[in-house]
């Protein structure tokens, strides 16, 4: 439990360190694991955990959201100068600003028999659906809010210490706004009972100017066996 606790001093002793450097040009972050970690421009806000729980999560009086927060870890980082957890789908105010979303998840048993790279291709919360006629379906239900789903890039990342990833890039169409861009690197740790997930959100025209930019962020992160 104490490697699951230090992620937040760790992150402020790194960040004030690189600071007290002559300032730091990124904001560096570990999951609550130990072992995940990445980083994001030091211009970028985190946003408030509890509005994200909840976007997340749902409604968090309930029994199954209490134990899904409880076995997942999450931050957001906005790019916005206003930070908001809406902003993880899409964009608001007439910013068109990046997001970037990492958790953290400790799977159940059932869930550790069962993980397979279709699994980490829909772990962030948005439906990575493989199968074309059950993402048609979905599509054409009047109250689902993703549409016009189109796959960019899907790659299977070469494991590394026991380490399995998916790297996905995709877009939809959110709420009947404009096309998003989301960029989703998923890992399952070593002994497989975690999954470690980064998600970064911009519009497509976005994400077209700024690939450079989200592409080093993407690669940033990383999940590393701790041995022992």
């Amino acid at each position: 439990m104490g490697s699951r606790l230090i992620s937040a001093a760790m992150t402020a002793v790194m960040v004030a360190g690189l600071a007290g450097c002559g300032g730091a040009d990124f904001t560096y972050v570990m999951g609550n694991d130990g072992q995940s970690y990445f980083k994001v421009p030091a211009t970028w806000q985190k946003v408030d955990q509890k509005a994200l729980d909840q976007k997340i999560f749902g409604d968090m009086t309930s029994a199954t959201s209490q134990v899904r927060k409880q076995l997942s870890w999450t931050v957001g980082y906005d790019g916005y100068d206003r930070p908001s957890a809406d902003h993880l789908l899409a964009a608001g105010g007439g910013s068109d600003e990046p997001f970037a979303f990492a958790m953290v998840s400790t799977l159940t048993e059932s869930e550790q028999n069962s993980v397979s790279l279709d699994v980490l291709r829909n772990a962030a919360m948005l439906p990575v659906v493989v199968d074309q006629d059950v993402r048609k379906q979905m599509e054409e239900t009047a109250a689902y809010p993703f549409k016009s789903f189109e796959l960019l890039s899907d790659e299977v990342l070469p494991p590394k210490d026991g380490v399995r990833g998916v790297h996905v890039v995709y877009n939809f169409k959110v709420l009947g706004g404009p096309v998003q861009t989301f960029d989703q690197t998923a890992y399952l740790a070593a002994d497989g009972t975690r999954v470690s997930v980064l998600l970064i959100r911009c519009s497509a025209t976005c994400y077209r100017s700024r690939s450079a930019e989200l592409d080093r962020i993407a690669q940033s992160f990383k999940v590393k066996r701790i041995p022992g």
